[in-house]
């Protein structure tokens, strides 16, 4: 059952005298549970695709169906609201709150959807078990490493418990050894929380743990491998 479909999705960007095709034409289905790569050189659409699937872009045209709700219906109000509760988000860069705690900037999502405070803390506790960091939770962003900050950002992406997360080069600013346990943890938390992954990477360390390759050229999908 597939929880996310695409159909002739494409995005136009007419910025310069030549229109540039950022995606052109793709369709696709991604699964409940899936840990999957968007992968391809840069330029070549994965992060505009991304930004598609998670609503934070607009498609010049086809369309994005989320669990039955096409994305392209909803007003503005609705589409951030439905991001809220439906969609996790890890970005390249951290984008931590600095004045908040590790724990605080986790529930700051849970505070937005208006979840009671005890639940609030003991869901961002039990995250932060997960993701080996229970002994930081009074630390703020500038107290830890880029590793630590990205798994903050990966334990709030999953807060919501939402349909999927959707991760944009969530490695690209970490060492090898960061790297390799943030991937096993989120592996950890595809399996144990059956949450769907979708990232748009080109680090050959993501792609080495991914289930299914989606690979892009020129905006459109050439090849799409899945794994055991």
């Amino acid at each position: 059952m597939a929880v996310i479909t695409t159909k002739d999705l494409s995005k136009i960007y007419n910025e310069t005298s030549v229109p540039v095709h950022a995606v052109n034409g793709v369709s696709l289905e991604f699964e409940k549970g899936e840990f999957t790569a968007l992968v391809g050189p840069s330029g070549c659409g994965k992060t505009t695709l991304l930004n598609m699937l998670g609503g934070l872009d607009t498609p010049t045209s086809g369309t994005v169906v989320i669990d039955g709700t096409d994305l392209s219906q909803l007003k503005p109000k609705e589409l951030t609201d439905f991001r809220l509760h439906n969609i996790g988000f890890v970005f390249q860069a951290y984008n931590l709150i600095p004045v908040l705690t590790a724990r605080e900037n986790i529930e700051f999502i849970m505070e937005l959807q208006g979840s009671d405070k005890s639940v609030r803390k003991k869901r961002a506790l039990e995250l932060l078990e997960k993701v080996g960091l229970s002994d930081r939770a009074d630390s703020r962003p500038s107290e830890l490493s880029g590793g630590q900050q990205q798994r903050v950002a990966v334990a709030r992406a999953l807060a919501s418990k939402p349909k999927f997360v959707l991760a944009d080069e969530p490695t690209a600013n970490l060492d090898s050894a960061s790297t390799e346990n943030l991937l096993d943890i989120m592996l950890a938390l595809n399996k144990s929380e059956n949450t769907t992954f979708i990232f748009a990477t080109h680090d050959p360390r993501v792609m080495k743990k991914a289930r299914r390759i989606i690979s892009l050229e020129d905006g459109k999908v050439i090849g799409d491998e899945r794994r055991e």
